[in-house]
């Protein structure tokens, strides 16, 4: 090799790399650059003095980089084959660099610097502290050069923790082997760390007033912020002994360096690493010494002077540090003051409060919310909680909560001091909102932990603050912040709302803890009648504000319980709201605000009527005639109102307790629904899908679709008869207690198991209405029909498909945030059509899905009910479009089921589930079908008519019907032991739940009654375990992880004892691995389906040859190894294995088949050899310790400096 040739190569390779930074090459050259260097990286075998060539310091910085990227790239994977001499060679000539080869520390590019110390990271990675004993000293040697040297040195101390501790990135014993080593040499590292930062901070402080010496100043503040950041990467994880060695001399220089603006951000980020470790109690006594005089000053001052200079981007990161160190201090404080610890309260406890209470005042936002759960794990505390200091800051801290809830700080405005640092922590308004309403529910955690303490202070406080906001005048803010309905009415941005919503919150949160902790005897009635009675007395017209006044109603409502005379007060108030109007007799459709009012008026009357019924049943008549007189005008309330106080009439009359009243009531109450629904216009209406679509106005054509609309009245006649019947289905019960039951002649008999078996007062009118719900359901169905979609008018095309709120939902794309609260809500006929068929459909199903609960056996029992549903509910279901389809699943199917005893299972269940189990697994099979070969297809084969937020929306609903049906499965078929399924929150859940990454299915999941009811019968047997393994490989991890974990076993188990063809238990155990292909890359997942794979290769490989044959195609497969498990497994007389080196065993049988994350199917593969052990014998000397190695030559010169 002559320089000649290292010369020209490197002159080739100064183009190519010029080539390829300069931004006005062509692709196809930068691409032939690009090509040639890294085929140079690969091949060449001069690597390492063109490497060293281009590292000079003579070159520009990229082609620095890039000489130095050629070293890095030989150290990683030319290392294991490189000889002594030139490993030897590389070595030293990098220590070289460090010493001497680099521009001098300000003026050297950080990414340089970055690629040396990465290389010697590398090295060190692969051959300390066997083979290069003095690595420790040589950086040592180093250092003594200069600020430049030390940071470099720095900057790799830190890089191999990251390495070794952190992100773990070698094999377990060089891991383990340069752990350990670290560990002993830890005394040493850390006091060289702690010398290299106190002397460079000394200097700094010397030089840095005077300007002749400013460069060095400047030289040694970047060695102090170098040691901060890799005493940061130490900190987390060495033994506490270090942290706290020299009476936490550490800790002190830390709190120091907090008041130097050039350093602060560094100390503030080990501080905050060290007082939140955790860790044996006792080890971390001595970090209370951050609670004594020196260490709070400089706590205190540093937060003082950041928050004195406005605000700083710089300076407001330092506080939110700091917020966060005196957070974690408070969690210390909690975990060591304990009835058994000796810790005492500090002395300066009173003085950190204080502190902590300046962060929650704090005009950021962000920083007020950092502070809440550490106030709540302070007013939890067994010991704290009692403490004098505490209780006297209960009401400065309720206090700065009536600030703190109030809604400002929206990063596009500016009327609060809180705007500005907005803009720093949220990137747009929608942002601030969602952060805002956690924080907020947060706070009213903390209130409520606060008024346990002291329930009466926060009474106190709302009290007055409800008397101020009845009495102050109405603030509707400048013009683009008030309403457009009308002169003088708030929106949600106008002051006098923000603060009205903020109290309402606080009166709310307060008042009902106050209610739960103080004896019925202590509770302050009159003062609280004396508020309800200010509340009721107040009138407004704007809308925004009386939804407030109907909730303080609500709040202030249980001492009603006390002073049951003001009842009627109240009621008159709620009935007065329902039907609010802001101008009279208006003909514009009605705003968002002045519905949300009616609603919320409604939903109050039922709230009370359900949690106080005992309270408002002497007041029933009153209740009933208020109804009747709002009901009698049809176009005064919508349907969803009227159904709501029918509701509420339902829940009071529950309480007659006898059977024979509640059913003449209910019959009287459902005579004008019975009327409508059973007229043979109705019937004919409801029984023909063409009758239908005309009756509903969707086969016009319209000529103004915002005012036009004929047909609103026939649609809101079916609306309010479903409405009704749903909510008579939903509300009505018999007593709790068996003797009230009893006694009321709700009781007609025993099961055979001995419970009580009741009857329902509403069974006979609803089951009389039951023929044309179901002949709805069918033509509902049927309209999805393409001859019927056809007839559909023009206006009305798409009346059938999804609203762009259950779009938007399924999207997870956020709601505007305005949702415009004050602009009438003018929509379209169509948008009322979508709208009008969407809750239909539901409904219908929610009424078959509480109609079993609300009825049972009158329900299970009705004759040839099966028959009827599969004809109706399960009719035209191919056309039936998914996001139709998954309501029907959760709202009808899974309760109905839920809800069914035993003995109907033959009759009724079976007969259902089994086609409809067969069908979902046909149509989910070829809806995945279609998504993988989309995915497959490459991006310029895709037809451009679906466009991708339609594909998207597709593939997205596909996931959630998917898990939607595998929980069905689950429900009917898996019981509960140890399984817990969280029904609906979990079916909509997002991808990315935390995953457990180690999961062993429950051993107790056992199949219901139900379950092997099912299994008993071959078709739906088949379809259950088809459905179960092949969804697997569906790309849907949630729905993954879930089957494998709950379903998966169960089923398989139940047919074990069979005889199962050879051919399927193939096919089982390819489906799991085929599902490992998949979803390998998530560690849940993997973990699941590698815990299965192991349950069904040992359960049934002895029985299966067929299973090792399906084992020996896995890539990569190590036969030998596989045989050795093999022989283990099938012979009994061996002793076994403890499960978890049988199931490592068998997971690394099975590697080859386990997908990998795309970012990691192409990357090379990195190997580090392992070095002869560090422990074999007792200590032995350097020279035995490095045996014979591959080369067969001793390795003790290696590396010797």
């Amino acid at each position: 090799m002559s320089a000649e040739q290292v010369s020209s190569l490197c002159e080739q390779l100064v183009k190519a790399v010029t080539v390829i930074m300069d931004p006005a090459s062509t692709q196809r050259y930068r691409l032939e650059a690009l090509k040639f260097c890294e085929e140079f990286k690969e091949k060449c075998p001069i690597c390492v003095p063109c490497g060293l060539k281009l590292a000079e310091k003579t070159q520009t910085a990229i082609v620095r980089h890039f000489g130095l990227q050629i070293l890095e790239h030989v150290v990683k994977f030319r290392w294991n084959n490189m000889p002594r001499l030139e490993k030897v060679y590389l070595k030293n000539n990098v220590m070289g660099l460090i010493s001497s080869g680099t521009q001098s520390i300000l003026e050297e590019e950080s990414h340089i610097k970055d690629v040396l110390s990465r290389i010697v990271v590398e090295m060190i990675k692969r051959e300390w502290p066997q083979h290069w004993p003095d690595m420790l000293k040589e950086l040592d040697t180093l250092s003594k050069q200069g600020e430049t040297q030390t940071e470099l040195v720095m900057f790799i101390l830190l890089r191999l923790a990251e390495d070794v501790v952190t992100f773990q990135t070698l094999p377990t014993q060089r891991r383990r082997d340069i752990q350990q080593t670290l560990t002993q040499n830890m005394e040493k590292i850390f006091s060289f760390l702690l010398t290299t930062l106190q002397q460079n901070v000394n200097k700094y402080r010397r030089m840095k007033t005077d300007l002749a010496q400013e460069p060095k100043a400047q030289a040694n503040c970047r060695v102090g912020v170098a040691a901060l950041n890799t005493l940061a990467g130490y900190i987390d994880w060495v033994a506490l002994s270090h942290i706290t060695a020299d009476n936490c001399k550490l800790l002190e220089m830390l709190c120091l360096l907090l008041n130097e603006p050039e350093l602060q951000i560094g100390a503030a980020e080990c501080l905050l690493i060290a007082v939140s470790r955790k860790g044996k109690l006792e080890d971390r006594k001595p970090l209370m010494v951050l609670f004594g005089d020196v260490a709070m000053h400089y706590i205190l001052s540093a937060a003082q002077t950041a928050d004195g200079e406005g605000l700083v981007e710089k300076h407001y990161v330092f506080l939110k540090r700091l917020c966060q160190v005196l957070c974690a201090l408070g969690s210390q404080l909690c975990a060591l003051l304990g009835s058994d610890s000796d810790v005492e309260t500090p002395a300066n406890f009173g003085k950190y409060l204080d502190s902590f209470l300046a962060f929650t005042t704090h005009p950021s936002q962000f920083l007020r919310s950092s502070t809440q759960i550490t106030w709540g794990a302070l007013f939890r505390h067994e010991v704290l909680s009692r403490d004098h200091l505490l209780l006297a800051m209960i009401p400065k801290y309720l206090r700065a909560s009536m600030t703190n809830l109030v809604k400002v700080g929206f990063p596009s405005k500016t009327d609060s001091p809180s705007c500005e640092y907005s803009r720093f922590d949220f990137d747009s308004d929608e942002d601030f909102n969602a952060f805002f309403n956690s924080f907020r529910a947060q706070q009213g955690e903390v209130m409520r932990m606060a008024c346990r303490l002291d329930p009466r202070t926060g009474f106190q406080m709302a009290g007055e603050w409800l008397k101020y906001q009845l009495t102050a005048p109405v603030d509707t803010g400048p013009m683009n912040s008030c309403s457009k309905t009308g002169e003088g009415l708030c929106s949600i941005f106008s002051p006098s709302f923000v603060q009205w919503d903020a109290m309402t919150f606080f009166s709310e949160s307060v008042i009902s803890q106050m209610f739960r902790t103080l004896d019925k005897d202590e509770i302050p009635v009159n003062d609280g009648i004396d508020l309800l009675q200010l509340v009721l007395n107040f009138e407004t017209k704007d809308p925004l504000i009386l939804s407030c006044v109907l909730t303080n109603v609500s709040a202030l409502f249980p001492f009603v319980t006390y002073r049951p005379e003001y009842l009627p007060q109240v009621l008159s108030k709620l009935f007065a709201s329902v039907t609010f109007e802001v101008i009279e007799e208006s003909k514009a459709p009605r705003t968002r605000a002045v519905k949300n009012v009616r609603r919320h008026a409604c939903s109050s009357i039922i709230k009370m009527c359900r949690d106080y019924p005992h309270l408002v049943l002497p007041n029933f008549e009153m209740l009933y005639n208020h109804v009747k007189q709002l009901l009698s005008n049809e176009l005064l309330l919508t349907q969803m109102e009227k159904c709501a106080l029918m509701e509420a009439l339902v829940l009071i009359s529950n309480q007659f307790k006898d059977y024979e009243r509640q059913k003449a009531f209910l019959e009287e109450l459902m005579a004008p629904v019975a009327g409508l629904w059973l007229s043979p216009e109705m019937q004919r209406v409801l029984s023909d899908p063409e009758a239908f679509i005309s009756y509903v106005g969707a086969d016009n054509k319209i000529a103004d679709p915002v005012l036009e609309d004929p047909s609103g009245l026939n649609r809101s006649r079916i609306s309010f008869c479903v409405y009704t019947i749903l909510g008579v289905v939903k509300r009505a019960r018999w007593p709790a207690a068996t003797e009230e039951a009893k006694a009321g002649g709700f009781l007609v008999g025993y099961m055979p198991s001995g419970s009580p078996i009741y009857r329902n007062p509403c069974t006979e009118q609803v089951l009389k209405l039951l023929d044309n719900l179901l002949a709805l359901i069918r033509t509902h169905n049927n309209l999805y029909m393409p001859e019927m979609v056809a007839r559909l008018g023009e206006t009305f095309a798409k009346a059938l498909d999804m609203l762009e709120v259950e779009k938007n939902a399924i999207l997870g794309l956020p709601q505007p945030l305005l949702e415009l609260y004050d602009s009438p809500v003018y929509k379209t006929v169509l948008e009322r059509m979508q709208g009008f068929f969407c809750t239909l459909y539901d409904n219908c199903f929610h009424i078959l899905g509480n109609a079993g609960p609300s009825m049972q056996q009158d329900f299970y029992t009705v004759e040839g009910l099966a028959t009827q549903l599969l004809s109706s509910a399960f009719i035209n279901l191919n056309n039936i479009p998914d996001y139709r389809l998954r309501p029907m699943l959760r709202v009808f199917v899974k309760p109905l089921v839920l809800s069914c005893p035993s003995e109907y299972y033959e009759t009724l269940v079976c007969p259902m589930l089994g086609p409809l189990f067969t069908y979902l697994h046909v149509r989910l099979s070829q809806k995945w079908q279609v998504i993988n070969q989309r995915s497959m297809l490459c991006e310029d084969d895709a037809a451009d008519d679906n466009p991708e937020s339609q594909e998207m929306l597709e593939e997205q609903l596909v996931r959630l019907l998917t898990r939607e049906v595998m929980d069905l499965i689950t429900v009917c078929c898996v019981s509960k032991k140890g399984v817990e399924h969280n029904t609906t929150a979990a079916v909509d859940g997002d991808d990315d739940e935390a995953m457990a990454t180690e999961v062993t299915p429950p051993a107790s999941a056992e199949l219901t009654e139900l379950g092997k009811c099912l299994m008993k019968q071959e078709d739906v047997c088949t379809a259950l375990l088809i459905t179960a393994y092949t969804s697997l490989s569906w790309k849907d991890t949630l729905s993954c992880q879930r089957t494998t974990t709950q379903l998966c076993w169960p089923l398989l188990k139940q047919v074990l004892p069979g005889n199962l063809l050879p051919d399927a238990v193939s096919w089982f155990f390819t489906s799991v691995l085929k599902g490992l292909q998949t979803h390998g890359q998530h560690d849940g997942c993997m973990a699941a389906l590698v815990h299965l794979a192991f349950q069904i290769y040992e359960a049934l490989r002895p029985r299966y040859a067929e299973l090792k044959a399906v084992m020996e195609q896995i890539p990569d497969i190590q036969r030998d190894s596989l045989e050795q498990f093999d022989s283990k497994l099938l012979n009994p007389t061996l002793q076994k294995v403890a499960d978890k080196r049988r199931k490592d065993h068998f997971k690394r049988l099975i590697t080859g088949c386990i997908g990998k994350p795309l970012g990691e199917q192409f990357r090379k593969e990195v190997h580090i050899r392992n070095l002869p052990s560090l422990f074999k014998k007792v200590k032995p000397s350097l020279e035995t310790d490095v045996l014979e190695n591959e080369d067969g030559e001793g390795l003790t010169a290696l590396f010797e400096p």
